[in-house]
């Protein structure tokens, strides 16, 4: 198998400040801002929650600042227990971590020593009126969309029989052209030109249209067409998983094209390993078709079926030894003893079938 790492251009680390998050319309949680409120600016930086309840008392190892922390029932159960003194002292070891932002959880009313220290320090501490889990599968939600690894690639992507097919390959090659005539055959168009691709786990990567770019593809001698215009918006899709590449060559490369398909070769975007092909492009080739069958047969891939390495193993079956007159044994088709064959390179080797009344 080989392996190819898809440069593209990795965008910088991704943050969200807290004021995004909490005013982000996908966040469908009831909260309310109950301290710090002069600390909205803080990044978060880390997609995942956190609830570190050992840092009451004093074990502050692993407590990640850019991460959202989160106080349940079973936290705040515990702070209501201690003396005022001791949640004094329990709130000055969470907040003077300075940690991005706090959301308790249940509408818990909050004791006075930790309205304090978070105004004090700047910390947003948030009441959430949803239960723990509810709290924290929106949020993810949110993180995740938002803080996914980000690249972005050059090439096509196109949905042909719910396969995301992602095609690549030096300027000019006929990408564009090739995905104007999938759309001409009932498929859809992602993205043409410029490809937005995020990480989402638990390994898949999924592209999109850059803003600007979204409905339309570029074809030479035609300019910019729209193709939501053109063919209606059963024509496109704002977005896809990436499930196949396909690399796009000239004629050059066609001696070291593997001709059997059995030698996989994968390509790796943002850490993920994706199945690639290479196709030869030259005159009188329908490339649209080749796609086409490509994305038919990644479908029989998924299913468990591959054509080209059942192929093989009947071959290998069929060239099983046997025994020859003399005792020794024979590999059936290795040509030992057979009379030297002088048909033409434009005729079969293979034996006309049988009753064929020729």
């Amino acid at each position: 198998m080989t392996m190819s790492v898809e440069q593209g251009r990795a965008a910088a680390p991704v943050s969200i400040t807290v004021r995004d998050l909490l005013d982000d319309r996908g966040l469908n949680l009831t909260l309310y801002l109950a301290a710090g409120g002069r600390g909205v600016d803080r990044r978060i930086g880390h997609p995942r929650i956190q609830k570190s309840g050992l840092v009451f008392v004093g074990h502050t190892h692993g407590l990640v600042p850019e991460r959202v922390q989160i106080l349940g029932e079973t936290e705040m159960s515990y702070v209501e227990s201690l003396s005022e003194e001791a949640q004094r002292a329990a709130a000055e070891h969470l907040f003077a971590r300075t940690p991005a932002l706090v959301v308790v959880t249940r509408g818990i009313a909050l004791p006075v020593p930790f309205l304090e220290s978070a105004e004090r320090s700047g910390t947003p501490l948030v009441v959430c009126a949803e239960n723990t889990a509810a709290a924290i599968v929106g949020l993810h939600a949110v993180l995740d969309e938002r803080l996914a690894p980000r690249t972005r690639l050059h090439g096509v992507l196109v949905d042909v029989f719910e396969i995301g097919v992602l095609m690549l390959g030096k300027s000019g090659i006929g990408k564009s052209e090739c995905a104007l005539d999938l759309v001409q055959r009932g498929h859809r168009l992602v993205a043409d030109d410029v490809i937005e691709c995020d990480y989402r786990p638990p390994g898949m990567i999924f592209g999109e249209p850059a803003a600007l770019l979204r409905n339309h593809i570029e074809v030479r001698g035609l300019g910019i067409l729209d193709i939501k215009e053109l063919f209606g918006v059963t024509a496109i899709r704002e977005r896809k998983r990436i499930d196949l590449i396909v690399r796009f060559e000239d004629e050059r490369a066609e001696a070291s094209i593997d001709r059997l398909g059995i030698e996989g070769s994968v390509r790796q975007i943002l850490g993920v390993s994706i199945r690639e092909v290479v196709l030869v492009l030259r005159p009188g080739r329908s490339a649209s078709s080749l796609i086409e069958m490509a994305a038919r047969n990644e479908l029989l891939r998924v299913s468990g079926k591959d054509s080209s390495r059942d192929f093989v193993e009947r071959v290998d079956r069929a060239l099983v030894r046997k025994p020859n007159e003399s005792g020794t044994m024979q590999a059936v088709g290795s040509g030992q003893g057979a009379p030297t064959d002088r048909r033409s390179d434009m005729e079969s080797h293979a034996p006309p079938p049988r009753g064929s009344g020729s």
